[in-house]
């Protein structure tokens, strides 16, 4: 009976959002979002680190402790869209920024101007998922906050990080996941998941992320599940943490 309801009225929404769907159809929409989400995650991700400040100063205080051998921490922010992790980053850090979508350069430049304690060394258009362009063992640290959500992939996405990372080196990340099941917010979810898939660039609403980080073959994993303070309640369950290479 519940599926039924789900179906029922996954269809319904996605009736009202016909026009999306229909703009999908014609290989229209993804042109349409990619211009026009840069400047959605511009407004979003300055109220997400107001909201969610505290956590990312918690997940992002022992960063110092992977300094490479080099004396500087390289760090490869995969996903980076404005730079909104930049001022949770340790003054001298390298780093370096990839995102499939190259309207966010723009953001990104502005991002740099105002974090002047960063080295920032280039930004990369490659999808996390194949970054050729970063060499392997070359970063002290890779960091990817709300992307797992929305690769084509996560299994290919960690291997790219266990590449490129130098051995000993992190991957920190901070995710907003599927809710736990039969609560009202898993519900929701599943209803509204083929809109919100469209309407916000391929992200799942769905998707426990954890457990392919848990089978991914990092030597330790950090992982801990929260619910975010954020006033998007569908969004509200989080994991963040670290894995070490």
């Amino acid at each position: 009976m519940m599926a039924l309801t789900v179906s029922i009225l996954r269809l319904f929404v996605c009736i009202l959002a016909f026009p999306m769907f229909l703009l999908n159809f014609l290989g229209l929409w993804n042109q349409i979002c990619k211009k026009w989400f840069p400047y959605f995650m511009l407004r979003c991700s300055v109220m997400y680190n107001q909201q969610m400040a505290s956590k990312k100063r918690e997940l992002f205080s022992n960063l110092q402790d992977f300094v490479g051998p080099s004396g500087k921490l390289s760090l490869l922010e995969i996903g980076c869209g404005t730079g909104a992790n930049f001022k949770f980053y340790p003054p001298g850090c390298s780093v370096t920024c990839s995102d499939p979508n190259p309207n966010f350069e723009k953001f990104l430049i502005k991002s740099v101007a105002e974090n002047r304690h960063l080295q920032f060394e280039r930004f990369v258009v490659a999808a996390g998922e194949n970054m050729p362009q970063v060499a392997d063992g070359s970063m002290d640290v890779v960091v990817c906050t709300l992307v797992l959500c929305s690769v084509e992939s996560q299994e290919r996405i960690l291997q790219e990080v266990r590449r490129v990372l130098r051995p000993g080196g992190a991957f920190y990340f901070l995710e907003h996941v599927a809710a736990e099941s039969s609560t009202w917010n898993h519900f929701w979810q599943q209803i509204l998941h083929p809109s919100w898939y469209l309407l916000f660039d391929r992200c799942h609403l769905t998707r426990e992320s954890w457990k392919v980080l848990e089978q991914a073959a990092f030597s330790e994993l950090k992982l801990q599940h929260f619910q975010a303070p954020l006033s998007w309640k569908l969004i509200r369950p989080h994991i963040c943490g670290y894995a070490v290479k």
